[in-house]
């Protein structure tokens, strides 16, 4: 029904058609950590995955089977949390490995050991991050927030592109944010060179829009490509982590730190958007996730809509190869 449906609407309004399939999918029941599947014999990357959204997605996806890399910038904090996962006996395994995805050298090194150990990547969860960071350079030279939350992860996708290319119907989930609505893209000073005009928020903004335009531009050249891998995308809402540790010195936010979880909801719902990316039968490629609530602050994961500007076909074109230039890393080149 939904295929001959797609049929006939793509021919005449895309949107349209997409709208309609939206609220189908929506409409079954909400999506639980019931509804993960058997993930015995899967390989999954999860950078980040010492704490917050990441270290519950390890939690789950070990769960259920899988063999999970856990990634993180310190290996010490990283066996910890591995070791609180296995105190739960779950009947997968969890290797640490290091990886600081502001220094490319780092990133090229996590993939060099991987490839070595591993055949095969079935998902790959791009869930590391910061958030509001002061102006700060990369180890690389690039701004702090855009490094870490774009390039870092375009340069890990694109290194590990051929292992994801041969493993059959593997998936690439990168996780945005409600922010991205704010985000903007001056190219002529991208990364706000010198400082000019920078405001925390505003980069952080930036990068999570750059994390939607990188997914569904993805998307489009792994389709022209034949191949099978599916980039999907996932935004947690308002989620109760330690993501905002550089908003709680502000004024503001010790004053309405008691409210938070009146509209927040805690890591373990939060990070179900970006899991039910990864593991969902039904996801199809360049879907985006959030929670369910009013406002997408908070509820069980659903498909929801990006803005405008994350589906700019030409701005996505030049932040793909920006960042091909900057990383020196180039995979699907057109």
């Amino acid at each position: 029904m939904l295929v001959n449906k797609k049929i006939a609407l793509s021919k005449k309004n895309n949107y349209f058609y997409e709208d309609i399939l939206r609220k189908e999918h929506n409409m079954r029941q909400p999506w639980t950590k019931n509804d993960i599947p058997d993930l015995t014999g899967k390989v999954i990357i999860v950078t980040g995955g010492n704490s917050g959204l990441g270290y519950e997605a390890v939690r789950l996806f070990t769960e259920n089977g899988a063999e999970v890399i856990l990634a993180s910038r310190s290996l010490e904090r990283g066996e910890q949390a591995k070791e609180k996962i296995l105190q739960l006996s779950p009947p997968g395994k969890i290797v640490v490995m290091e990886l600081d995805l502001s220094d490319l050298g780092s990133v090229h090194r996590f993939c060099s050991s991987f490839s070595t150990n591993y055949a095969k990547l079935d998902i790959l969860l791009n869930n590391a991050g910061i958030m509001t960071t002061p102006y700060h350079l990369t180890l690389d030279g690039f701004e702090g927030q855009l490094g870490t939350n774009h390039l870092g992860h375009f340069a890990l996708t694109g290194i590990l592109w051929d292992i994801l290319s041969r493993t059959h119907g593997s998936r690439i989930v990168n996780v945005s944010s409600l922010a991205h609505k704010s985000g903007t893209f001056d190219f002529n000073h991208l990364q706000f060179d010198g400082d000019q005009g920078y405001t925390p928020l505003g980069a952080y903004g930036r990068s999570k829009l750059a994390n939607l335009l990188f997914t569904y531009e993805l998307q489009r050249r792994i389709e022209k490509s034949g191949k099978t891998p599916m980039a999907v995308a996932a935004h947690p809402g308002v989620s109760d982590t330690d993501l905002g540790r550089h908003l709680k010195h502000k004024v503001l936010y010790k004053l309405l730190r008691p409210l938070v979880g009146l509209f927040a909801q805690d890591p373990k719902q939060g990070t179900l958007p970006e899991v039910r990316a990864a593991v969902d039968p039904q996801v199809t490629g360049a879907s985006y996730y959030g929670p369910s609530g009013r406002g997408e602050l908070k509820g069980h994961p659903i498909l929801v809509n990006s803005n405008a500007a994350s589906h700019d076909l030409e701005d996505a074109r030049r932040l793909w190869e920006l960042s091909e230039e900057l990383t020196g890393i180039s995979f699907l080149s057109e």
